[in-house]
């Protein structure tokens, strides 16, 4: 039989939460973060809203030379990763390096830190070669994103398998579900993994402007991301990052570790179909669904509790109702659903580790966060998406799930420490 692999560490920087106890806390109020952009003048754009953090890369304890280093997504991801190593109470420098890995993920890599060496180095668009001596020595690492993930591995002495996962908006999942499998398969006792994204820069804000994603409620940002409501029109992007420290079950248990939840399992489809577009029966997430079960060893009616994609897109929102219908069958209409981008925007590849560190709020406080916003809710997304309160409910066994361009569909599994194997 496989090994199971469990989070016992948390580290987090979201949108009106700097740390994982502050992100709590939003969730379980139900208040959304999103506001106006304060990180560049945005008057220009369709949508002029983000999900923004409140991060200082020196308050966070970043030194002058990291920082330089360092493009902003690298910076959360290392922050965050200092939080979950703390919290896990692992003693990595007593480890056997080479049983120690990495797996981050992250769908847009340096975006920021490129945009602004290239208007730099162009003379702000003016020259069509890029004259180097005028940006950073650093250049090379925004352009290779798998810089982010050696940085995490210098933080814990990683010698084990490194790796970094882009997969677009899954990419936060798919590197969770990647790690677990390195401990499934007796590859790395331990796993730093997670994911992070800070894409919030013109260039990214206008490329979601041209395809229409992106929500037109800016004279009120908090409300603008509304999952499964009627009026909703389009996602909100936003930052941030979650690492989680993944180990070995039985690792875990020899030194007494505190066990968030165990991963039970994962699996990805991709529709092959469209780079934006969803089919509405929601087929490939569907199979999903049932592929982690089925790893798992769990039925549908073991499933307390979906945390949905729910990025506020129409055609989002009737895909994985249509899948979930599917997967589950009668019991999704018995199974609470709820959509944590309605609070703190759609961070892209890091959105997915942020859900899953939000799920390990269902077991430790027997709450269910809400869907924020959730006010009309559209006729066609008839489940039970928990809007606007926290639900006080136990939750032995959930599932995650996540949409990204290109037809990715990704599918987590957590069960409650203690649970069957």
């Amino acid at each position: 039989m496989s090994r199971r692999a469990v989070i016992t560490g948390v580290g987090v920087l979201a949108p009106g939460g700097n740390g994982t106890k502050e992100y709590w806390d939003l969730l379980a109020a139900g208040r959304s973060a999103t506001r106006a952009i304060t990180h560049f003048d945005a008057s220009p754009y369709r949508s002029r809203m983000a999900g923004e953090c409140d991060f200082d890369p020196g308050t966070a304890g970043l030194g002058p030379q990291q920082i330089r280093r360092m493009d902003r997504a690298t910076q959360l991801a290392v922050v965050a990763a200092g939080e979950a190593m703390a919290d896990s109470g692992v003693e990595f420098d007593r480890l056997d390096p080479t049983r120690v890995g990495v797996g981050l993920g992250c769908a847009v890599g340096s975006t920021t830190s490129l945009e602004r060496e290239y208007i730099v180095g162009s003379d702000r668009g003016r020259h069509w070669e890029v004259d180097q001596a005028y940006t950073l020595p650093h250049l090379y690492d925004y352009f290779t994103p798998s810089t982010m993930a050696a940085e995490l591995a210098w933080l814990a002495g990683a010698e084990g398998p490194v790796s970094m996962v882009s997969t677009g908006c899954t990419s936060g999942i798919d590197s969770v579900g990647h790690a677990a499998e390195l401990i499934a398969e007796g590859s790395a006792d331990v796993v730093l993994t997670g994911g992070t994204e800070a894409p919030l820069s013109p260039i990214t804000t206008v490329c979601f402007d041209v395809i229409r994603a992106s929500s037109t409620r800016n004279d009120d940002p908090a409300q603008a991301c509304r999952p499964f409501d009627l009026t909703r029109d389009g996602l909100v992007l936003a930052e941030g990052a979650a690492v989680l420290v993944l180990e070995d079950l039985e690792h875990a248990r020899r030194r007494g570790a505190r066990l968030y939840a165990e991963v039970a399992g994962y699996a990805s489809r991709c529709n092959a179909y469209h780079m934006t577009g969803l089919h509405p029966e929601g087929r490939e997430m569907a199979m999903a669904i049932d592929a982690t079960l089925a790893q798992a060893r769990l039925a549908p009616e073991d499933v307390d509790y979906v945390n949905a994609h729910g990025s506020g897109t129409k055609q989002n929102d009737r895909h994985e109702t249509a899948a979930f219908k599917r997967a589950l069958g009668r019991h999704a209409y018995d199974t609470p659903v709820s959509g944590f981008k309605s609070m703190v925007g759609h961070s892209l590849g890091a959105i997915g580790s942020l859900e899953i560190a939000g799920c390990l709020l269902a077991f430790e406080k027997d709450l269910i966060p809400p869907t924020a916003n959730l006010h009309e809710p559209d006729p066609e997304c008839d489940l039970d998406y928990v809007p606007l309160v926290a639900r006080e409910q136990r939750v032995d066994a959930a599932l995650t799930v996540g949409s990204g361009f290109g037809g990715f569909q990704s599918v987590l599994a957590l069960r409650r420490p203690g649970g069957k194997a």
